[in-house]
Order: structure tokens, then sequence, then C-alpha cells
């Protein structure tokens, strides 16, 4: 019988990028025990082997009764009073890691819309990004099984259908924020004009997840130190420097984004009121 595991890779991979994929190569590409099914997606660039090692490069998560927690617990305080606003709604888009979701989330800090049908290269080099991205945080997240805040509180997040597999997901680094950082830094490389709104769009895609209460901040943080690893680790794979390449010869003839930008810019600024 196939594991969970590679049913799940299987299926999301034909589903997502219409590849088949073996048993085989999933079971090998996946590598760390992986809780979260976001994290199944087409197959990213490095082996489980070559990814970067959060046990050696983040401590343990905050302790108890500790400064660092305090942080944490202040940090959920202060956007509480965003719930149920537009920045909260924003949140849940963040939270949806199924594309095409992200590269809508994306488009306009891009300039470009970017699609399946329009920017392929492009839209391939998000998906694979993520896998490892969000991959590099599962060998710390196993580790330590941080619970969440929202359980920590007994409340709700942006994604109630998603609550029971986060609470038998560790909360430590934050996979979405490893993603969403690892994708600001790759765009940014793509579209260096961009870069600055490119990283300030992953930097709200992160504090997204404290946010929705999915995640407390020092898990953001460390998150985004996962996704900074694996874009270095990747800069030392042929394909993915050529997939780079691909989409910046895309974007010269890429449409505008298609969604209302002045909006997205006007939810973003609310969390600094």
């Amino acid at each position: 019988m196939l594991s969970k595991i590679c049913q799940m890779a299987l299926f999301t991979a034909v589903a997502l990028s219409g590849q088949n994929i073996s048993c085989a190569v999933a079971e090998t590409a996946v590598g760390p025990k992986v809780t979260d099914p976001h994290f199944h997606l087409a197959p990213g660039y490095l082996q489980s082997s070559e990814l970067p090692n959060g046990l050696v490069l983040l401590g343990p998560p905050p302790a108890d009764g500790s400064a660092e927690l305090a942080r944490d617990e202040a940090a959920r305080e202060a956007v509480i009073a965003l719930r149920g606003k537009a920045r909260w709604d924003l949140a849940r888009k963040d939270a949806d890691l199924q594309f095409p979701q992200p590269a809508k989330n994306f488009s306009c800090a891009m300039g470009a819309d970017i699609s399946e049908e329009k920017t392929p290269h492009l839209y391939r080099l998000m998906q694979r990004v993520l896998t490892d991205a969000g991959l590099s945080t599962y060998g710390i997240k196993n580790q330590y099984n941080r619970i969440r805040p929202f359980v920590v509180h007994n409340e709700g997040t942006c994604q109630p259908d998603e609550e029971a597999v986060l609470r038998q997901d560790g909360s430590y680094p934050s996979g979405h924020t490893a993603g969403g950082w690892a994708w600001a830094l790759t765009l940014a490389e793509v579209n260096p004009k961009r870069a600055d709104k490119l990283l300030q769009r992953g930097l709200s895609f992160g504090q997204s997840r404290v946010i929705c209460n999915a995640h407390w901040q020092s898990d953001v943080d460390g998150g985004r130190i996962m996704g900074a690893a694996t874009v270095a680790k990747l800069h030392s794979n042929a394909e993915f420097l050529a997939d780079i390449q691909a989409a910046r010869k895309e974007l010269e003839t890429a449409s505008s984004p298609t969604a209302d930008c002045a909006v997205e810019d006007e939810v973003l600024s609310e969390q600094k009121r």
C-alpha cells in the first residue's frame, strides 16, 4: 500500500502540475516527516539531503516565562483588532497555498499577472520554490512540535477548515512564511525593479500568519530564516538558475495584474495604523 505521504504527493503533483511522479521519487523527495498537506506540491529543485537544516540554523522556540514568549504574546495581542477586517481577509488568502492563489497574491507586487497560462515558467518556479522552502522547516517542526497560538488561547483562525490539520502540525518555524519569503527573494531576482515591493509583500505574507492566529511571531521570524537559507541553497542548482532566466524573459511580455492593486495597498496599510 502507498504511504499516506506518497499518496498525497502523487495526487497533488498530478492535480497542480499535470506531471506524473513515481512513488519512489515522491518518498525520496519528501525527506522529513510532513504532517501538513500544504507542502505536497510540485517536486522541488532540491533533494532532501540538500535542504537547509533548521536544527543547525535555529534554536528552540521561546521557553515558558521568557522575554521572547512575552514578545510573541504582545505581537498576537497587537493584531487582534484586525480580526474580521479587510487585513484578516487578506491573511486568509495568504493562508491558501493551493495554486493559483499564491500567484495572485504576488502579482500586484510583481507588477505583472502571474498565471499558469501567461507566465508558465514563473508560475512553475513559484510552485517548486514553495516545496523546497516548506520542506526545509519540517526537521525542526517535528523536533519541537510547538503548539499554535489559537490552540493555547482556545480561539479560531482565519481558516477554520484547516484547524484540525494545524493542531497536529508544529508551529515553529512557519512553513507558510518560509515559502512567502523564499518567493519574495526569488521574484525580486526575477524582477529587480520591483524588489522593494516584492520584499514588502513577502514580509506582509509572513505577518499574515500572526494576524491569522495560526503562528507566533517567533515562528514567522524563524520561517524567514529558513526561506532565505533555502534560496541560498537554490543558487547552486542549475535548473533553478535556468528557470530564473526563463522567468525574466517571460516577464518582458507579461500583462499587468488583473487585481485592484490600489485596494491591496490600502489593505496592507491597515496593519500600520
